[in-house]
């Protein structure tokens, strides 16, 4: 399945062109009132735009004079809330589409049972959605969205309504039931998009301001609200017992409950306003010190960014003036293990 998307909405100031890969996992982020939700609304059916086109595995969706009803596009759309059908079992709200499409019955519960062993969710089976939770409920939307077989899921911020205890286990879920699938992901979470995403397409003023493989743009963005965002150091490699291990050879500690499955694809996330910066190698509790040559200093009122290529720490611009930091200089970035979160990817 490939997509090949061009829309003009002047009346929104949307003009966006852009493609996806067969099995390509797309994070489509960006500030709210930038296009993400018309994006989303064109390729579902629910707005026409002014011109342009859209071929979805070599069916047009539309094009001059020509409109496919959204029934017809092969296209799902997972909202934030889960909109299940209050008056249908969870078993016959996720065979409702195969349903739609003249499915058997039986044949269509079969496939329901398929999709919720699929998202972890077979006990729910004959439950009411009234009594689920809002994680379970999530992951029978997303049982739902994929029994109908769709050659496109769209989702639209699919944790944004979840509690935080629950996001991580349901984040899990997406990523392995969207492996080879083609999807665009709306979200704001950084982590959804490293975690989920092949690539990041951020959106800003109807535009596309900047689109890449995940890693690249996290690690190096070039637009300002992709900077924002990626207002996180952000280190990837496999896993250790208590920690990570870069491609590089440096080792990062982390500070877990328990230990970490060795040899597993995973990235390290901190915040920049953990990490202290030293000119002489630093002793004592941090277990994380890594030997830098800082790049640039970005100075916002009585703070200080100071940059390492795709590292960054945030200090006072006293500490700053202290230190005589400038680019060039090598120095020291420590920062605690308790401060390190490990990602499974």
């Amino acid at each position: 399945m490939s997509l090949d998307f061009t829309a003009r909405v002047p009346a929104r100031d949307f003009d966006v062109r852009f493609s996806l890969a067969t099995g390509e996992t797309i994070a489509l982020m960006g500030p709210n009132g930038a296009g993400k939700s018309t994006l989303l609304s064109v390729l579902a059916g629910l707005l026409r735009p002014d011109c342009g086109s859209a071929t979805l595995d070599g069916k047009t969706l539309y094009d001059d004079g020509e409109w496919l009803a959204p029934h017809t596009r092969g296209i799902a759309l997972l909202a934030q809330d889960a909109l299940l059908f209050p008056h249908l079992s969870v078993l016959e709200n996720v065979a409702f589409g195969p349903r739609c499409a003249g499915v058997p019955r039986s044949a269509a519960r079969k496939e329901a049972h398929r999709w919720l062993r699929e998202v972890d969710a077979a006990d729910l089976a004959h439950r009411r959605p009234v009594s689920l939770s809002g994680g379970q409920a999530q992951r029978v939307a997303v049982a739902r969205a994929l029994a109908a077989e769709p050659a496109l899921l769209l989702l639209d911020e699919p944790l944004a309504a979840l509690d935080i205890s629950v996001a991580p286990m349901v984040r899990r879920m997406l990523r392995r039931v969207l492996e080879g699938r083609s999807a665009i992901i709306v979200t704001h979470d950084i982590v959804d998009a490293l975690l989920l995403a092949d690539r990041v397409v951020i959106v800003d003023g109807g535009r596309i301001v900047e689109d890449g493989p995940t890693r690249l743009v996290l690690e190096r963005p070039r637009s300002s609200f992709a900077a924002g965002l990626a207002g996180v150091n952000l280190m990837t490699g496999t896993t250790t017992r208590d920690g990570l291990r870069t491609p590089g050879g440096v080792q990062l500690a982390a500070l877990r409950d328990r230990d970490l499955p060795a040899g597993e694809e995973a990235a390290a996330v901190f915040s920049p306003r953990a990490v202290a910066v030293h000119r002489l190698r630093p002793t004592g509790s941090p277990r994380n010190v890594l030997a830098v040559t800082i790049t640039d200093l970005e100075q916002h009122g009585g703070r200080t960014t100071v940059r390492a290529d795709h590292l960054s720490a945030e200090i006072t611009t006293a500490s700053a003036a202290e230190l005589d930091l400038l680019p060039g200089a090598e120095v020291y970035f420590s920062v605690k293990s308790a401060e390190v979160e490990i990602y499974l990817r």
